[in-house]
């Protein structure tokens, strides 16, 4: 009985402090929108958040994130403090009343709508998480955009700056405008649109490639120390932002950089390998570095283009139920493997890491890994910003859990001062990888009575 009556005394003080209505009448400040907002990122923070979220620390949270945007118009006014109860219903309303002081004290200078955002910005910050955030309509849209890509008019060409100062060919988009037209990799481009390229940083080549689709792009070329008798001309077309790129080294080796793990990353992995494949690939090497991460499911169909069968990740939720999301029977025959990291790659890169680490399938190589072992669910909130939570923590097939913690490599190697990944003369792990690489191969050889030549 004592603990009801504080409870209730609980509610009580806070309805009085606010000098508002009791927690259970409506708010007449904000918009339906705003109050389903409200109540959407609550019961989705404090039920799908996976630990126990503090009700009175979130609306802690959300007073000071009010006060913090009131003080930055430099809007005075005291905002007075809410007190949680054990429902949740009534905790939504007092955070729609705090909206509503809050809209009291600012008038015309800030809308209902960025006070809401304050206080589900407030709200996600409560459980101090760096990984559970609010996001406004453009960094949601930015999000999407770095994970699955974005469409821009242009030639489907990658590049690179080259040592002789011109503009190098890292890789070109299957069966994009400049492979139709036969651009390959490696070629050097001398001149565009009959301008000589000698000097030009990649964002002034970049600016010069990409156009509006269906106009025209000239390329003088170079390939293979000789200047093509004649140059090639290019329509433009859409092209999607790729997050795979692949070429082959020297010995055969095929390279692959994943920059994020996005919507279609699994699909053009699938691609990259059917090239390398029929150029004779007899081995890999992954690029992870500098990979944030992406989908959950992308990480499993990352991982499972090299690891026959067997589990890739255990998703443990809050409640400590766990699921084993296991290779999907989709790998391509075994050959010598090796993965690089850094200490920027991170989730799905660290899932795909751990799992192929764990199944003994390849080699991890670099530096340790950041150590992102949560797993975050995006939760739109209808007018295109959304919240971010984490909800689960993930094990690797041998049940580590690496949050905070990282992944060691099986072989260490220091990225060189100046690095230019995937260019083996400027790239020191690259280059430990494709020795690493030619010694298994050799030994793989000695073993089934090969000898060079042969």
């Amino acid at each position: 009985m004592k603990r009801l009556s504080t409870l209730l005394l609980a509610a009580f003080l806070a309805a009085t402090m606010l000098q508002l209505p009791t927690a259970t009448a409506a708010p007449q400040g904000l918009t339906g929108t705003e109050t389903t907002q409200i109540s959407t990122s609550y019961t989705d923070l404090v039920s799908q958040y996976y630990k126990k979220v503090n009700a009175q620390a979130v609306l802690d949270s959300v007073h000071k994130e009010l006060a913090a945007t009131l003080a930055h118009r430099h809007l005075k006014g005291t905002l007075p403090r809410a007190f949680a109860g054990s429902n949740a219903t009534n905790n939504e309303r007092a955070i729609d009343l705090q909206v509503e002081a809050a809209q009291k004290i600012a008038g015309s200078h800030i809308s209902s709508t960025l006070l809401t955002y304050a206080a589900i910005h407030g709200m996600m910050d409560s459980v101090r998480d760096r990984y559970t955030v609010f996001l406004s309509p453009k960094d949601y849209a930015e999000l999407n955009g770095a994970l699955d890509g974005g469409d821009f008019g242009g030639t489907g060409i990658v590049i690179q700056a080259d040592d002789s100062k011109y503009i190098d060919v890292s890789n070109v988009v299957p069966d994009g405008p400049a492979d139709k037209a036969g651009v390959q990799q490696d070629d050097l481009i001398t001149r565009i649109d009959g301008v000589s390229t000698k000097g030009w940083s990649t964002d002034r080549a970049s600016a010069h490639l990409r156009g509006k689709k269906g106009t025209r792009v000239t390329l003088t070329l170079v390939r293979n120390g000789k200047l093509l008798p004649s140059p090639i001309t290019i329509t433009r077309g859409t092209i999607h932002q790729m997050s795979v790129y692949e070429r082959m080294l020297p010995g055969d080796i095929g390279y692959i950089a994943l920059t994020v793990f996005g919507k279609s990353t699994t699909d053009e992995l699938t691609t990259a390998l059917d090239r390398l494949q029929k150029r004779g690939a007899r081995a890999y090497i992954v690029d992870l570095r500098d990979n944030g991460g992406g989908y959950l499911d992308a990480a499993v169909g990352v991982s499972s283009k090299f690891i026959s069968s067997g589990p890739i990740v255990s998703v443990e939720s809050r409640a400590s139920s766990i699921t084993t999301l296991e290779a999907n029977d989709t790998a391509v025959a075994p050959v010598p493997l090796v993965v690089l990291v850094n200490a920027h790659t991170a989730s799905a890169s660290e899932i795909t890491s751990g799992a192929i680490q764990d199944s003994a399938v390849g080699t991890i190589m670099g530096t340790k890994t950041f150590g992102k072992g949560v797993v975050q669910t995006i939760y739109p909130l209808g007018d295109g910003s959304a919240v971010k939570i984490t909800t689960a923590r993930y094990l690797t097939p041998h049940n580590r859990d690496i949050n905070h913690l990282g992944i060691t490599p099986d072989v260490v190697v220091a990225e060189n001062k100046g690095a230019r990944y995937g260019d083996p003369k400027k790239d020191a792990q690259l280059a430990r990888a494709i020795s690493f690489i030619n010694a298994r191969i050799a030994q793989l050889n000695q073993a089934d009575g090969v000898t060079p030549g042969n």
